[in-house]
């Protein structure tokens, strides 16, 4: 009962096709889409949308969207004291004045400063530092004019330039440092004292 409807229309739809061939056209009729009208103005060019110069679309944005990192938070303390009280001047960066909490100061600036109380200064080959510091450990990679005290102990590496005024508790001189200007090394009693 079904398998005869489904014949009468599939031979149907084939005369539909044979007489569309005999006609000439090629195509199957059931195929292509028909053929719109022209529009009113005679243009083939799709209509533009209404716009209005007014009217700006609010955008929310949103950061990149970073499985593996970490939310940045401000707010929460840093577990190393030390760390937290470390300064880094940049390559390119100039620093003047006074340096009062400071426990490890990192130069690869120029700096004319003076750092009372540092427990470190480190001073990279692109580094200069200009002033007074007084520190427990002084590593010189770079240049330092001025006055430098450094109680426990102070190393000029290969490069590193020193003028000045400098006291010391211990001293490593790499081969290619240099010291020029007043040098002494402290009293066991002066470098015991903090």
């Amino acid at each position: 009962m079904f398998g005869k409807k489904k014949e009468d229309e599939n031979t149907a739809a084939m005369s539909d096709k044979s007489a569309a061939a005999k006609a000439g056209n090629t195509d199957d009729a059931g195929s292509a889409p028909p053929l719109k009208p022209f529009s009113k103005k005679g243009s083939h060019a799709p209509a533009k949308p209404p716009s209005s110069s007014n009217h700006m679309p609010e955008l929310q944005r949103r950061g990149p969207d970073l499985p593996s990192a970490p939310a940045r938070r401000i707010d929460r303390p840093r577990t190393n004291e030390v760390e937290s009280r470390r300064l880094i001047v940049g390559r390119d960066i100039q620093l003047n004045g006074e340096i009062t909490a400071c426990d490890k100061l990192i130069v690869e600036g120029h700096v004319e400063v003076a750092l009372p109380g540092a427990r470190v200064l480190e001073i990279s080959p692109s580094g200069f530092f200009k002033g007074a510091a007084e520190v427990d450990e002084a590593d010189i990679s770079g240049r330092y004019e001025g006055d430098l005290i450094a109680r426990d102990r102070l190393i000029v590496r290969s490069g590193g330039r020193i003028h000045g005024t400098v006291r010391y508790g211990r001293i490593v001189i790499e081969s290619g440092g240099e010291i020029s200007g007043d040098m002494q090394a402290l009293e066991p009693s002066e470098s015991d004292d903090s």
